[in-house]
């Protein structure tokens, strides 16, 4: 064989060995520590080998390809891991996350643009296909190797089990917390085994669940009866977590705001009280944190979500309905028909079309918080003749990819939202945030939730002479490019009123005076929400 010849079969031999030991010892999850992953021996490496030498002949090469399949779909869902867990702080789930991929392009083109939408989804085909073609061709390639070299693979399997299990039994960590006595393929794989079977499960413990409700037999004329007259409205800010007050470089003009924002409602008779929650999901998900909060059960992923919309559980919104309010949402993100209203008991449904928003598109976040809570508060006044309104309102200009951000505009030239503008300083189209360093994505967070919650204390200083009621909750923590790893799941929430005699039944709750929870604030579990909310506003001979 000629010499370059060698050459180029050592090069592909090299290369095959490395797709295989990179594939074998990717993580699921990419920090900063996980890198060290890699320096590690696994023992699918040799075990897999022992294999293809031991079998007999007519069989190796189709053993080989299966291998190379397993490995090259195991390589596949560990890449899409560390997507989720960049995103949404969790692991992809092998049998319910897959109805989210339709939102998530509806997500990256309103966000990106369909040009680079599509560019995305294109490269993230091309290494689908390159993982599920090149690991299978390297497993290949290595047992043709083998096949050739026998005596010499027999003996190097030896060393390298031998120096596995010396490894393993004295727990040797090249670069910790990884040891060089790796398994995590085969874990992973148990892992996902288990994860199936843990979802098929849940099913029946969810049922159970659902058939358990102390409010489902109250009286519709006895339920809420504290809150009667009452205008209540409950705001979900999007990605407010705790990371926004305890994240010394995020918190400070953060506080700021909420600070100055109880004084000056104050000022106009309106006192606030605060505590944090835990909520189902982080990154994203919105959807379960507001399904979880009404519902008053724990709804922590699509399977749940699904099996809830076809239950007649009471939900907060219903609960508000039966008793007599004008229910409705205010759907600034909604851009298509949305089925699921039915269920909660929404009587009517303002999505982005009905809210005859006029001004700058902002990508994904098309209306403005300022304006969508402008609107609010006209859909749910006073009017002569119609019960009073209870409203529950997402609010969407801090959803990712925070830029750009709009500008807060006086309340008198607002109008049809024609006069909003970006706000002025650094901005970048959304897209940067695929190139954008983490302290500019982390900057642009703090602004636009800073713009948020600025729109909530400007919408409750508006003049009213009507009781109101606010609930004000984040829905889930912003994703870990914010929050960096294990943040937690731990988001804010408020309640505030100018009826004195309402926020005093939630003296028992031990919730901070003002719209900034203490740092030993109680958290509860989202789902005791609604329970607490029907518990101190329900007359206890009632219930």
């Amino acid at each position: 064989m000629p010499r370059s010849r060698r050459l180029v079969t050592s090069l592909g031999d090299l290369a095959a060995g490395v797709v295989v030991l990179a594939a074998l010892l990717l993580p699921d999850r990419l920090t900063r520590t996980d890198w060290g992953s890699f320096a590690a021996l696994p023992i699918e490496f040799v075990l897999g080998a022992a294999v293809l030498l031991v079998v007999p002949a007519r069989v190796r090469r189709p053993l080989a390809a299966t291998f190379g399949l397993v490995l090259g779909s195991l390589t596949l869902l560990k890449i899409i891991d560390i997507a989720f867990y960049g995103a949404l702080a969790r692991p992809f789930d092998l049998v319910l996350d897959w109805s989210l991929f339709p939102g998530g392009w509806a997500l990256l083109a309103a966000s990106l643009g369909l040009p680079l939408a599509t560019t995305v989804v294109a490269a993230a085909g091309l290494l689908t296909a390159a993982v599920l073609v090149g690991v299978p061709w390297a497993v290949l390639r290595l047992g043709r190797i083998l096949d050739g070299q026998r005596t010499g693979a027999v003996a190097a399997l030896v060393v390298l089990g031998a120096a596995w299990l010396t490894c393993a039994s004295a727990g040797v960590r090249a670069i910790p917390p990884y040891p060089v006595a790796a398994d995590a393929s085969t874990t992973k794989i148990v892992a996902e085994i288990g994860g199936v079977r843990a979802g098929l499960l849940d099913q029946e413990r969810f049922a159970t669940e659902v058939a358990v409700d102390r409010f489902r037999d109250v009286p519709a004329d006895q339920l809420l009866a504290s809150l009667r007259g009452t205008r209540v409205v409950v705001i979900f800010v999007e990605s407010y977590g705790r990371v926004a007050l305890d994240d010394p470089q995020i918190s400070p003009e953060v506080i700021e705001l909420l600070d100055t924002g109880t004084a000056s409602l104050a000022a106009v008779g309106l006192r606030a009280r605060s505590g944090y929650l835990t909520s189902p999901t982080a990154g994203g998900g919105s959807w379960l944190a507001h399904a979880t909060l009404q519902s008053g059960l724990w709804i922590d992923n699509q399977q749940r979500y699904r099996n809830l919309m076809a239950t007649d559980r009471l939900t907060l919104t219903r609960a508000f309905a039966d008793a007599g309010w004008h229910t409705l949402a205010v759907m600034p993100g909604t851009t298509t028909a949305w089925p699921d209203g039915a269920f909660y008991g929404y009587q009517d449904i303002y999505d982005a079309a009905a809210l005859g928003y006029a001004g700058p598109d902002f990508g994904w976040a098309r209306v403005p918080d300022q304006y969508t809570l402008a609107q609010t508060d006209r859909l749910t006044s006073a009017v002569d003749g119609r019960p009073p309104s209870m409203a529950v309102v997402p609010l969407v200009s801090s959803h990712a990819p925070w830029t750009p951000v709009p500008a807060m505009v006086d309340r008198a030239q607002l109008g049809n939202g024609s006069s909003i503008a970006p706000a002025a300083g650094p901005a970048e189209p959304p897209e940067a945030i695929l190139t954008r360093d983490r302290s500019r994505v982390r900057t642009d967070y703090r602004r636009s939730l800073v713009y948020s919650l600025d729109s909530v204390v400007s919408y409750l200083q508006r003049p009213r002479t009507d009781d109101l009621l606010v609930i004000m909750v984040g829905d889930h923590q912003p994703s870990p490019v914010v929050t960096g790893p294990d943040a937690g799941t731990e988001v804010p929430i408020s309640i505030v009123s100018n009826n004195p005699d309402l926020l005093a039944r939630t003296d028992g709750w031990g919730w901070t005076d003002g719209l900034r929870p203490s740092a030993d604030a109680p958290v509860w579990p989202m789902d005791q929400v609604r329970d607490r909310v029907l518990t101190v506003f329900t007359p206890e001979r009632h219930r």
